[in-house]
């Protein structure tokens, strides 16, 4: 999705971003298993737009609300890093379960952020429909691990 924040434009979450975003993790190398993992990366992607998006927040939100958003879209990507890094299997499955959580705190935060007209309804849908869909892919690789 596009999102233009005064002057600034990021087009996180569309292919052209993921393309580039996985070419900077190959320049620099990548050493992590989760570097590789597609849902690490866009957890990633995911928590920049909405660190940008929270900038919309009024100051009275900046230790609660804006704080809230940003804490629970970073969990997403740290519970995954986190979890695949010398963990058994069931261990590493317990850390997406983590993740999916942050990922439901951050859709609540949403859509107070939407019910209080801090973003627009253009905003909520394409940050909503963008964590629906990493929802699903955490989900589906979450089944997979044995």
């Amino acid at each position: 999705f596009n999102i233009v924040v005064g002057s600034r434009k990021s087009e996180v979450g569309s292919r052209k971003s993921e393309v580039r975003s996985r070419k900077k993790l190959n320049k620099r190398g990548m050493h992590f298993k989760f570097e590789k993992l597609i849902i690490w990366q866009k957890a990633m992607d995911y928590g920049e737009s909405i660190f940008i998006l929270s900038y919309k927040f009024p100051k009275e939100e900046m230790y609660n609300l804006s704080s809230q958003i940003r804490r629970a879209v970073d969990s997403i990507a740290l519970n995954i890093s986190e979890g695949s890094i010398g963990q058994s299997n069931p261990e590493f499955k317990k850390f997406i379960g983590f993740a999916i959580r942050s990922l439901a705190e951050v859709v609540t935060c949403l859509h107070k952020a939407s019910r209080r007209n801090y973003i627009s309804e253009e905003e909520f849908r394409e940050h909503y429909d963008y964590a629906y869909n990493l929802m699903n892919m955490m989900v589906a690789f979450k089944e997979k691990i044995k």
